[in-house]
């Protein structure tokens, strides 16, 4: 099965690890997965910042 992978680079999703692991998000399931990593990170970031506010 493909993995996908989000380069933070080239803002590109790439099928198998292609480029140096610095610059992947990764990997998922799906193509559409892995197109939605930038959200996803900003969506956990948010969550992660909440709880910090909560301490």
């Amino acid at each position: 099965m493909a993995e996908f992978w989000y380069n933070v680079v080239t803002h590109e999703v790439e099928v198998g690890a292609q480029s140096d692991w610095t610059q992947l998000i990764g990997p998922y399931e799906t193509r559409a997965e892995a197109e939605q990593a930038l959200q996803k990170v900003q969506q956990r970031n948010e969550a992660w910042d909440a709880q910090d506010d909560d301490d």
